[in-house]
């Protein structure tokens, strides 16, 4: 039985390095996608202010006399101005519904995730059934577990919404998630210390991931808003657009309303989270709070993202501030990931380093 588990492993540690192969493809794929529509969509704008240049004249040549052969192109259709697209002509549609445009890179990159994550599962199930467990019982099993649940959640979105635009974002931090896992966090397949070995993991773990998966939505939207927000000043400023790739992504607002929805799912989920590692932490330890590091880092991030949602909804807190508070948010969830995990001394230091 020992040898059974451990081929196991070996294969779960091979189907982790395909998927992240097959992830880095989709990669490339969703980054040329937003280079290819940056360059074609600033090659239209070009055409458009060619074309605008070209009717100024016919109007000026039909006021001075000029017949319309005279002038290049017809006086009857009115001045239009030179200075390139509006702020709402240059951001995607903000209700994130399916265009018509293909965007082959795109639909390329779409079907490389899918590929990637049905490896991926093919990892983290073989690894479970090789630990006979569920697959979150130290650091390598939480990153690769968690990555796949994030790009999962990921193209479980794509089926209401046009969010392809995060896939360069959501597909690289789980491609972080899978090398940091194998180099940093490796570990063989093993039983459980006594304290994990309870029907709590499924229930406490399983939820954490799913909210720290709808966290890591939310942090590439907020780092996306912020990106677009900049960009939507100069362009009412009449600067020149030089991050014409946010195009294809929504207006800023856009981003800030779906990102406070999902964090508003993601926090209970956290809340559940919390309440659920109290009730294990009594039955494990005989208390509900015993202040170790990493009951104080899920109380911190509960408090983040609680005055996220307050500052939000009744305080005013929007545009930057809102981003920025998401992400001040998703940085305490990496910390309490990593750093807790593996630096601070707990009885949460299950990270088998």
């Amino acid at each position: 039985m020992p040898a059974i588990n451990e081929t196991l492993g070996q294969y779960s540690e091979l189907f982790m390095l395909l998927a992240a192969g097959t992830y880095t493809i989709a990669f490339l794929a969703f980054l040329w996608d937003l280079a290819k529509s940056s360059k074609t969509l600033r090659a239209v704008d070009l055409k458009a202010a060619a074309g605008s240049t070209t009717q100024k004249v016919a109007v000026a040549a039909g006021r001075i006399g000029l017949g319309a052969s005279d002038a290049a192109g017809p006086a009857d259709r009115g001045e239009r101005p030179t200075s390139g697209p509006t702020v709402a002509e240059s951001t995607a549609a903000g209700d994130m519904k399916y265009a018509g445009a293909r965007r082959a890179a795109a639909r390329v990159g779409v079907a490389l995730t899918v590929l990637g994550v049905l490896i991926h599962g093919a990892g983290v199930v073989t690894r479970a059934l090789g630990a006979g467990r569920v697959p979150w019982g130290n650091m390598y099993e939480f990153l690769t577990t968690g990555a796949f649940v994030a790009v999962a959640v990921f193209l479980v979105a794509l089926i209401r919404r046009d969010l392809r635009f995060l896939g360069t974002f959501v597909v690289g931090l789980a491609i972080v998630m899978l090398v940091a896992a194998s180099v940093a966090f490796w570990t063989p397949v093993g039983h459980l210390v006594p304290a994990l070995q309870s029907y709590w993991l499924i229930i406490h773990v399983s939820i954490a991931v799913l909210a720290s998966a709808l966290f890591t939505l939310t942090f590439a939207m907020s780092a996306l808003q912020l990106l677009q927000s900049y960009r939507q000043k100069n362009l009412a400023a009449g600067r020149t657009d030089n991050l014409a790739f946010l195009r294809v992504v929504p207006n800023a607002l856009s981003l800030e309303n779906l990102s406070y929805r999902i964090n508003t799912v993601a926090f209970v989920g956290w809340t559940f989270t919390l309440m659920f590692g109290a009730i294990w932490a009594e039955k494990a330890w005989g208390r509900f709070w015993g202040w170790d590091p990493k009951e104080v880092w899920t109380f911190v991030i509960w408090v983040v993202y609680a005055g996220y949602l307050h500052a939000r909804a009744t305080r005013g807190w929007t545009g930057t501030r809102a981003a920025w508070l998401s992400i001040v948010g998703y940085a305490c969830v990496v910390i309490n990931f990593t750093l807790v995990n593996t630096v601070f001394n707990g009885l949460h230091s299950y990270s088998g380093l």
